[in-house]
């Protein structure tokens, strides 16, 4: 079960780089393991070069529209942080990493769970037995028809970026089978802008990567 630890906002002070103005730091557990969500403090850090290219074939690497779909709200990092210190905190919220799993092996947000879109979207290919073991993790079961939503968990869906749409074809196949869209935070961001503002990525079995 991921858990998140607060740390004390005060020390935020002792920071030059914050992430908000009373936010410095605070931890999330990955698997094994407790990862510091904290900027990088080196004022000379870069992005990844995976995440600087600028003319990436569209299709499939399209701009997204800011709003996927009607009921679904789009967040940005000050959301996701808070959504990660609450909601993922009291375990009544699931962070989805909804990219391939080669995407995902080469870094993800920390707290992520690897739900990849092609396991949550019927057009996808995903059929009944794919979409309950995935659901699952999400506080769905399975009716002798259809699906029991009643306990169903907030979820915020990433994947690469505006230019990505990966997560938005997992929220469009949620949405398809009856998930409540109230229940769906799409983080347009996704993997560019967490590391635009130098916010720390993590392997699968939550090694910090150092750029």
């Amino acid at each position: 079960m991921l858990t998140v630890v607060l740390m004390n906002i005060t020390a935020a002070n002792a920071l030059e780089v914050n992430i908000t103005r009373d936010l410095g730091q605070f931890q999330v557990t990955h698997g094994p393991r407790q990862i510091t969500i904290m900027r990088r403090q080196d004022h000379t850090s870069t992005i990844a070069p995976d995440f600087s290219l600028t003319a990436r074939p569209c299709p499939p690497f399209c701009a997204q529209p800011m709003q996927v779909a009607e009921g679904v709200t789009t967040i940005g990092e000050v959301e996701l942080v808070d959504f990660m210190r609450r909601q993922l905190a009291d375990g009544s919220g699931i962070l989805i990493d909804a990219r391939t799993a080669d995407w995902h092996a080469r870094g993800t947000i920390p707290g992520s769970v690897n739900i990849p879109f092609t396991r949550l979207n019927p057009a996808q290919g995903a059929d009944d037995i794919t979409l309950s073991e995935s659901l699952s993790q999400l506080g769905v079961t399975e009716q002798d028809e259809g699906w029991d939503f009643s306990q169903a968990k907030q979820v915020v869906l990433w994947c690469n970026g505006p230019w990505c749409g990966q997560s938005p074809t997992a929220i469009k196949g949620l949405l398809s089978i009856g998930y409540p869209a109230g229940k769906l935070l799409y983080y347009r961001g996704g993997m560019q802008l967490w590391q635009v503002f130098g916010l720390p990525v993590v392997t699968p079995d939550g090694q910090l990567i150092e750029e």
